[in-house]
């Protein structure tokens, strides 16, 4: 993929300085119009080879754009608080709101090639990484992003000069360490593990733009129009309505699913309730306290009808914890900021660390039940956030996150027998709108979304548990096991303090010892 830049490119400083003030212009007016529309969120990742221009590039496009509307995400190794988190988490958290510009320096594809350098990971863990990062570019430019990739490459003797060059000259020597000089030994390494992963990764989504760094003018140019065509071709864009390729359909010839099997009658008696609560809570908060749960998180989903007993049972599992350790997260109608980013964002951010909890009460599956029956996002848009919730669930997993979701399902005349009872306790009408009435007369496409959901989201690694709620000391109880089972059977998999991804522990064969992977056998010594 390099060949295209090694030949020599080069402006002369006539041309540039005749370019330059006509595409600074053209530039700043995409971009005020990309903030006026709030259209789209742009991503520019800057990638390449030492004193290939990264920085000077960069420095380029804040000299001929607006400041305001643009902003510079550098990534060194993570930190602490990075490190308890999965691995995308930093980037997540980092993108761009529609109507502005983020540069990447350093980006989601850093740290592959160095595990991969390094002989961390093999190539086929290389392969798979690729595999996560082309999906989750394709989710962000479903949800309307620009994703722009740059590499700036330069030949070896060409990265030795250049290094030459900035060392001996005063003003720039302060640019090139040591360090600089040790990377140039990993040169063809390097040129291997990049001509791999860009390869795999050049997407019609989101392809790489390889740019030779040898001839600043040139390099300056190239990122410049190409910035600039592809922001006004993004303007002026107007999207089609999408239609999946292959729409959903469901038929359910004898009548039975996965929420008419649920045996509503199920009921537990006051006294066995009390009994099994102090046990379960007291099993919960034992378990959480155990050392090796540092080595990973907690998340707890709650989806389920509405009065289904979601807040009761959520503060159940709170009154287990230490108030420090947990943190509930309500879900209500996204934000104007949250509108502004990919529909995962707003769930991304509440993550929890290592050694803590999220308990989530509604989710983002929202997407996929309200969206989908209110009409909230195109078809299109909820056909695909099922592979993306999916994807979303096993980077929890592999990152040593434990996921338990949760629905809870009631029966028509129980949900209408409670909401009377919520209009006649002062304390509880703040609980009932006449968006649930509302809701009651699509009892059916909900149900139906919901068995969809089920299908398609119910994975070996983060199975959806559904909780008959009719009775609430029946439901409850059996959240707080379900809880508690599944965070010791995860527990159990790991040596204390331990940080091992679940989602190995979870595909292993019981009673059969796994073998560290290189990447950890390598950090251990």
């Amino acid at each position: 993929m390099f060949e295209a830049a090694e030949i020599g490119h080069n402006i002369s400083k006539a041309a540039y300085r005749e370019a330059v003030p006509d595409l600074r212009a053209a530039l700043l007016e995409a971009q005020v119009n990309l903030f006026e529309q709030h259209k789209t969120p742009v991503l520019v990742l800057v990638s390449g080879q030492d004193g290939a221009g990264k920085g000077e590039t960069i420095n380029v496009l804040y000299e001929w754009m607006d400041p305001r509307f643009l902003s510079t995400l550098a990534f060194s190794p993570p930190n602490d608080e990075e490190r308890a988190h999965p691995p995308m988490w930093r980037y997540w958290r980092s993108l761009p709101p529609k109507g502005r510009i983020g540069i990447f320096a350093g980006s989601w594809y850093s740290d592959p090639i160095h595990d991969r350098i390094e002989g961390l990971i093999s190539v086929k863990e290389l392969d798979a990484r690729a595999q996560q990062i082309n999906r989750f570019e394709e989710m962000l430019v479903n949800e309307g992003a620009l994703v722009l990739k740059f590499w700036f490459h330069l030949t070896k003797d060409g990265q030795k000069q250049r290094l030459k060059a900035l060392s001996e000259d005063p003003h720039t020597a302060w640019r090139v360490t040591q360090w600089n000089w040790d990377r140039l030994k990993t040169y063809d390494q390097l040129q291997d593990v990049a001509g791999h992963l860009l390869r795999v990764t050049n997407t019609a989504a989101a392809p790489w733009v390889v740019v030779e760094g040898t001839d600043d003018r040139y390099r300056s140019l190239t990122v410049g129009q190409v910035l600039l065509k592809a922001m006004q071709t993004k303007l002026a864009e107007v999207a089609p309505p999408r239609a999946p390729a292959a729409p959903l359909v469901r038929v359910d010839i004898d009548g039975r699913n996965v929420l008419s099997e649920l045996d509503l009658t199920l009921a537990l008696p006051d006294k066995a309730y009390k009994d099994e609560l102090a046990q379960w809570q007291g099993k919960l908060s034992e378990l959480v306290r155990d050392a090796r749960f540092q080595g990973c998180s907690l998340v707890c989903a709650f989806e389920g009808a509405d009065a289904a007993g979601k807040g009761g049972a959520i503060r159940r599992i709170a009154a287990a914890l230490d108030a420090r350790q947990y943190q509930v997260n309500p879900v209500a109608a996204p934000t104007e900021e949250e509108r502004a980013q990919p529909h995962l964002w707003r769930f991304w951010r509440q993550l929890p660390r290592h050694g803590h909890v999220a308990i989530f009460d509604r989710t983002w599956y929202g997407r996929v039940l309200v969206e989908r029956v209110e009409g909230f996002c195109a078809e299109a848009d909820w056909l695909r956030a099922y592979g993306e919730i999916n994807d979303f669930e096993h980077e929890l997993l592999e990152a040593g996150t434990i996921v338990v979701k949760f629905w809870l399902q009631i029966s028509q005349a129980e949900q209408l027998k409670r909401f009377k009872e919520r209009e006649q306790i002062a304390f509880k009408r703040f609980k009932i709108t006449q968006e649930d009435w509302r809701n009651r007369e699509k009892w059916q496409d909900y149900q139906q979304a919901i068995c969809d959901m089920v299908e398609r989201t119910s994975t070996g690694e983060a199975p959806w548990t559904l909780v008959e709620a009719n009775d609430k000391n029946y439901a409850r109880i059996k959240i707080l096991r379900t809880l508690c089972e599944k965070l010791e059977a995860a527990l159990s998999q790991l040596p204390a303090g331990s940080s091992h991804a679940l989602v190995q522990a979870a595909d292993q064969v019981p009673g059969q010892t796994s073998k560290p992977s290189k990447r950890k056998a390598k950090k251990s010594k």
